[in-house]
């Protein structure tokens, strides 16, 4: 009984931050029965990692940056031959956690996830032309090492222009995360894109997240299992982000990380040149496309879009 009243109220992190935005009326009490969340579990701190897994989870950041085809097997013996001793449940484990696997196919490439809210969606791009802003975004979730513990980023990339629409921290990779960042996308674009790219993450295949891809009336696109070229622009983001801010400054706290991170991805949209975009920055291509000879999304691409969710 009590799980049914508690579906549609979101996951148990949700509701606990939902309980923390309520002010102070009505008491917290109130708001735990109304969330049907019990006040322990509000209260309730998750214990962190120890120093040992956070320093295999950096570890473990670097080379799949470098190397994202490994698996765990490789993964582990890769720690090893740098005179770790580890086992590949721990590795497997802490793998897990970050987000990140192996990019070759394994076995059942094609098995959709688990559980009927969960649909997997075909990857829209290939072969498809893409000459102008706002016709395909794409999105994914990144693991960030910090000198104590760990955070996770998503970030909205418009795929022609490479400009990030918005970006959010976190501590938890659940729907409403990813939610958050898409619906901030829009806002400030005041425009929605026609194809929205992702993962096969349970993220991006719940039904509340391409619920809310059809709200905006947009196509929902899924990379091909172990395809780590299907969403290679912000993969290439991850990696310029990680290696010219994160990895050199090592941020201690959550505070500096945000500040920093805001004032890095300022600096990728208005002032790091790209050769891609003729030495010129995400914001110059992606305000004046006309200039780069961007055209406007063909009515055939429209009509495609618009009976998507039929």
């Amino acid at each position: 009984m009590a799980a049914k009243k508690s579906q549609g109220l979101g996951t148990v992190a949700e509701r606990r931050a939902a309980v923390g935005d309520g002010g102070s009326e009505p008491s917290v009490r109130r708001r735990c029965e109304l969330l049907d969340i019990s006040r322990r579990a509000y209260y309730y701190t998750p214990q962190g990692e120890s120093p040992l897994n956070l320093r295999l989870m950096r570890s473990i950041d670097e080379i799949h940056l470098a190397r994202p085809f490994m698996g765990t097997r490789m993964m582990t013996d890769t720690l090893r031959l740098r005179g770790l001793e580890v086992n590949r449940k721990r590795i497997h484990r802490l793998m897990a956690l970050m987000g990140i696997g192996s990019m070759a196919p394994g076995p059942h490439t094609s098995r959709p996830s688990a559980g009927t809210d969960h649909k997997v969606y075909p990857y829209l791009l290939r072969g498809r032309v893409i000459d102008g802003p706002n016709q395909v975004w794409c999105t994914d979730i990144t693991y960030i090492a910090m000198a104590r513990g760990y955070m996770y980023l998503t970030a909205v990339m418009d795929w022609w222009s490479r400009y990030v629409l918005s970006w959010s921290l976190g501590n938890t990779m659940e729907v409403g995360f990813c939610i958050g960042v898409l619906d901030e996308a829009v806002e400030r674009a005041g425009t929605a894109p026609l194809i929205f790219n992702t993962d096969q993450g349970s993220q991006y295949t719940s039904r509340a997240f391409t619920g809310r891809l059809r709200e905006h009336g947009v196509a929902a696109s899924m990379d091909g299992r172990g395809r780590y070229l299907d969403n290679i622009f912000i993969e290439r983001l991850w990696r310029s982000y990680k290696t010219e801010e994160i990895y050199l400054k090592d941020y201690g706290n959550i505070p500096d990380l945000r500040a920093g991170t805001d004032d890095w991805f300022g600096f990728y949209n208005t002032e790091r040149p790209h050769r891609s975009l003729r030495r010129r920055t995400p914001l110059e291509c992606h305000e004046a496309p006309h200039e780069f000879g961007a055209r406007e999304a063909g009515w055939d691409d429209l009509e495609a879009i618009k009976a998507f969710w039929k």
